[in-house]
C-alpha cells in the first residue's frame, strides 16, 4: 500500500510520557515515519497522558505512539486510553514500544492498545502497522 492511497498523510503523534529520559528510539522512529511519508508530530520528552491526548486530539491524528523505558506501561498505556475514550477518540491507533515485557503487552492489547514493538524493531515493519491499521480503521 502506498502512502498515496490515502487522501491525507497520515499522522501520528510520537510521544515520551513521564520521567523517561532516553528519547533516541523515539525520534528514530519518528524519523522513520517521516521518512515513510507520514507526517509527525514529537512531543517531546516528560509530557502526562492528558498532554498527550490533548495534543492528539488538536492535531487530529490518526495514531499515537508511545516510547517507554521507564517500566510505567501498566499505569501509562490504560491511562491514555481512558482518557481517549472520554473524549470519544476511539478511531485513533494507540501503539508505542520499549522494554515492555510480553504478559504485559498481552494485557495492554485486550484493553485496547494495538500492537506494541521491543527494541530492535524494524521500524518498516512498524510504519507498515500504522498504514494497514488506519486504512482499515479509518474513513481514508
Amino acid at each position: 500500500m502506498s502512502i498515496t492511497e490515502f487522501n491525507r498523510p497520515i499522522r501520528v503523534l510520537v510521544a515520551k510520557v513521564g520521567l523517561d529520559g532516553h528519547d533516541r528510539g523515539a525520534r528514530i522512529i519518528a524519523t522513520s515515519l517521516r521518512d515513510a511519508g507520514m507526517e509527525v508530530i514529537y512531543t517531546g520528552l516528560r509530557q502526562t497522558p492528558e498532554m498527550v491526548v490533548n495534543t492528539a486530539l488538536q492535531e487530529d491524528v490518526d495514531a499515537i505512539g508511545i516510547s517507554i523505558l521507564s517500566g510505567a506501561h501498566m499505569t501509562v498505556f490504560p491511562k491514555i486510553i481512558n482518557l481517549m475514550k472520554q473524549k470519544g477518540m476511539d478511531d485513533v491507533l494507540v501503539t508505542g514500544g520499549g522494554i515492555i515485557p510480553e504478559r504485559d503487552m498481552e494485557e495492554l492489547n485486550t484493553m485496547g492498545v494495538g500492537k506494541l514493538f521491543p527494541p530492535g524493531s524494524n521500524t518498516q515493519d512498524i510504519a507498515q502497522y500504522i498504514k494497514d491499521w488506519v486504512k482499515l480503521n479509518r474513513n481514508f
